[in-house]
């Protein structure tokens, strides 16, 4: 039996969609009626990752590792501290930084997040992903609305790296500021994770739940919070539109996810 994690955004799926293509579909039910068992790993929350739960999946790996469930069992559950939180948004905004926090049910982002985003020329999936879920209101709320629940992560948006200083010296002991690869004069984009957890971690305790050798395990990413999915599983896949950084950590690149890339790379590794 083999264990295989999947990123969403830029991976699964287009960034900020929530339909993968049927090839992609079909080469997950393939994988899992040969008895390979199938989770998402996501930096989504389990509120943005619910609309895909309906395909199928074994359980998930949310919130960047922060929150994990094996089927319907929730194996790890890791908010910030409410003191955590209030620094991270004192001090980045503080120093203009956009934010958005994600707590199990629900986003909020700064009310004039979507005017910084529509006038960026470039990014990664992580942008479009915000970029579609604003347009779209995919529960992401102004922040005078946010409700008080706990947060596992705070993804941050801001023009020069120097705006994270404050934030990085006030948090860099408790949180990775993991930033993501972007093309030249776009917005700088990432998030703040927990150093108690991340996605491989996530992958790590679902392997020793079932008594998987993490050398039967398979990861599929595209961006840099992938990363550690990729170190810890045993064969890591960067899809070929992913960062050239995580396709240097990987074992093998597989094509975009807009060129049945998930399912070519099933195919190639003997999964179907």
């Amino acid at each position: 039996m083999k264990l295989i994690f999947l990123d969403i955004d830029g991976t699964l799926t287009q960034p900020g969609e929530n339909t993968p293509p049927e090839s992609a579909l079909k080469a997950i039910k393939a994988a899992q009626e040969k008895g390979n068992k199938v989770f998402l790993c996501t930096g989504r929350n389990p509120a943005m990752l619910e609309p895909l739960l309906k395909y199928g999946f074994d359980g998930f790996i949310g919130c960047a590792g922060g929150y994990v469930k094996l089927g319907d069992r929730l194996l790890y559950d890791c908010p910030m501290t409410d003191e955590q939180r209030d620094t991270a948004l004192d001090t980045l905004h503080r120093n203009g930084v956009f934010c958005t926090i994600e707590s199990e049910g629900g986003s909020w982002g700064d009310d004039s997040l979507e005017d910084f985003l529509s006038a960026q020329s470039g990014g990664n999936s992580e942008i479009e992903r915000w970029r579609k879920a604003l347009a779209s209101n995919l529960g992401i709320r102004p922040m005078n609305e946010y409700d008080g629940s706990p947060i596992y992560k705070v993804v941050v948006m801001c023009s020069r790296m120097d705006m994270l200083d404050e934030a990085k010296a006030a948090l860099g002991k408790d949180f990775n500021f993991v930033m993501q690869e972007v093309k030249e004069h776009s917005c700088i984009n990432g998030e703040l994770v927990n150093r108690r957890f991340d996605k491989g971690k996530g992958v790590r305790l679902i392997a020793k739940e079932l008594g998987v050798d993490i050398r039967d395990t398979i990861g599929f990413g595209d961006s840099m919070n992938d990363l550690e999915m990729i170190k810890a599983v045993g064969t890591g896949v960067c899809m070929e539109n992913g960062a050239e950084a995580l396709k240097a950590a990987a074992d093998m690149v597989c094509p975009a996810v807009g060129e049945d890339g998930m399912a070519k790379g099933f195919t190639q590794l003997g999964l179907l």
